[in-house]
């Protein structure tokens, strides 16, 4: 990649004064730009083509990301084609699409890796693309155990490459200005948060084992999880309902943005208690398997706590909102959320209600909006050494740390202690689940 680099410096050296000219002599857009600010462009490749995609097509599309998009990959074919059709409505040229994002990483023009994959894809998708000199942007979770955190973390640091969780509202504007307030004493010293997310989502199908879809790499789809036969429904968004081999729950899913919010908000790092109470309570008899209401508790050093409370199938709007983050202090209280914050003082009187312009999804699926766009820009002028990231790795792997507390506090049920320096559990049957097993041969290493 430095020996492309230098050529294209020199390249644009030499070319500048008469780029113009070229220009002018029917030299096509596409041509044009690849000459100008070429020592600038990163070469971006996307794995996984899901929910979250529509996510990626504004900062890639913007010529001010001065970015080229050379790779769609994803495992199902309509995946790579929808993908195709909707960046070919802003883009002006064609990205080569790939079932195998092995392919790309591969590629040493490719720059970097955008990986929006299935949860257990996370961790061992971003390492292989690390390890190949890209940096990486990852979805949330940004692992799917805590192990994997630590690994993550690790080949970060050991191949010094830029990686970003896309835990976006750490690049909202008016979330930042009201962190930074709270840290400045605006509510004096904040001791509580509650962090929440509700949704009505329905039933999902029983799983049944059915000949694997056309289109389908169901054995890459499955990767670094143990072998199983295919059943209906699991390729598309129901594996995050299907049993662990996947997914992450709904705290993974969901509950990572909000739980970062609040500990951001009160400045801690992980907890030293945890407690859970958590169950399956609608659709008794369809096909999710884990639960689908949580409430849990996380106690930290300082006496402060958060307290997560998600409902993915009862809508009822218990705080004004469908997700959000409350912020309690000595001498008032905040509201947060994707779209506002609203400040109240210690008798809660709202003193301040600030709406933003953003236009963040919140519980829609697939999201996206300008948080989005705002958090991979971060990443791409971070790699340019233009800016500083807004969720480093080894800052997010502390909030998806919570997520990983929660869900085995409810798998073991019961709850317990943690090393607040370490992060480690002080339950061997806790500990138990710090990894997970592997398909032999796709184990994660640096």
């Amino acid at each position: 990649m430095a020996d492309r680099r230098d050529f294209l410096k020199k390249v644009t050296a030499g070319t500048a004064g008469i780029a113009i000219g070229g220009s002018a002599m029917g030299m096509s857009a596409r041509s044009y730009r690849k000459i100008i600010g070429a020592n600038d462009r990163l070469n971006v490749a996307i794995m996984g083509l899901g929910r979250r995609m529509p996510a990626y097509i504004q900062p890639i599309a913007q010529k001010e990301s001065n970015v080229e998009l050379l790779y769609l990959c994803d495992v199902m074919k309509s995946q790579r084609e929808r993908a195709a059709g909707k960046f070919a409505k802003v883009l002006d040229y064609k990205p080569k699409l790939e079932n195998d994002f092995r392919k790309a990483i591969a590629d040493p023009n490719v720059d970097l890796m955008i990986n929006a994959t299935p949860d257990h894809w996370h961790t061992p998708g971003s390492i292989l693309a690390i390890k190949a000199g890209k940096h990486v942007y990852v979805e949330k979770p940004c692992s799917h155990n805590m192990n994997e955190s630590d690994l993550l973390v690790t080949a970060q640091k050991k191949y010094n490459k830029v990686v970003q969780m896309g835990n976006q509202q750490r690049s909202s504007d008016h979330t930042i200005r009201i962190i930074n307030e709270i840290h400045n004493g605006i509510i004096g010293t904040p001791y509580k948060a509650v962090a929440f997310y509700t949704n009505s989502r329905g039933r999902v199908p029983v799983q049944k084992p059915v000949p694997v879809l056309d289109g389908l790499d169901w054995e890459l789809f499955q990767g670094p999880a143990p072998r199983r036969e295919y059943t209906e429904e699991t390729w598309n968004y129901n594996w995050h309902w299907y049993g662990w081999n996947y997914g992450t729950a709904e705290a993974g899913n969901n509950a990572t943005h909000e739980l970062d919010v609040a500990r951001w908000a009160l400045g801690v790092d992980y907890p030293m208690h945890v407690v859970v109470e958590a169950a399956k309570r609608q659709f008794l008899d369809d096909g999710w398997e884990m639960y689908d209401n949580m409430d849990v508790t996380f106690k930290f050093a300082g006496n402060k706590v958060i307290k997560w409370d998600g409902k993915s199938r009862n809508g009822y709007d218990t705080y004004g909102g469908g997700r959000g983050t409350i912020i309690y202090g000595s001498e008032g209280s905040v509201f947060v959320d994707r779209s506002k914050y609203i400040l109240y003082d210690r008798n809660g009187k709202m003193i301040k209600d600030n709406k933003s312009a953003s236009n963040e999804a919140g519980t829609a699926l697939g999201g996206g909006g300008d948080m989005s766009t705002t958090h991979v820009v971060n990443f791409f002028n971070t790699i340019r050494g233009k800016d500083k990231l807004n969720s480093h790795i080894a800052e997010g792997v502390i909030s998806q740390a919570m997520v990983h507390y929660a869900n085995i506090a409810y798998r073991i049920d019961k709850s317990f202690d943690i090393d607040d320096a370490t992060g480690r559990m002080y339950d061997r049957d806790a500990m138990k689940l710090w990894g997970r097993s592997y398909e032999p041969g796709w184990e994660p290493t640096l």
